[in-house]
């Protein structure tokens, strides 16, 4: 019984990675793709470092992943620091 359910996820999954992709490469083309706001990454880092952190100590440790996800962001965000979005005045 818990083969078609596997199977079932899979598809759907497939199903909506190549919808995802299709528009992805359907805007490129347009070129109407956004910049990337990489100060976004850094702030939802902090968040989910936070977040990792408080979880992993007071409820499981499997919500580590969390606090690794939030330092993976927060890298993304420092490395292109460079690309942050300005503020205008």
């Amino acid at each position: 019984m818990l083969i078609p359910i596997v199977a079932v996820t899979l598809v759907i999954t497939a199903a909506f990675g190549i919808v995802v992709t299709v528009i992805v490469l359907k805007k490129r083309k347009e070129g109407k793709l956004k910049e990337t706001n990489y100060q976004a990454f850094f702030l939802m880092g902090i968040c989910f470092l936070g977040l990792g952190i408080v979880f992993t100590t007071t409820i499981n440790s499997g919500f580590f992943g969390f606090a690794i996800l939030g330092l993976v962001y927060m890298s993304i965000g420092l490395a292109n620091r460079d690309k942050w979005l300005k503020k205008k005045k």
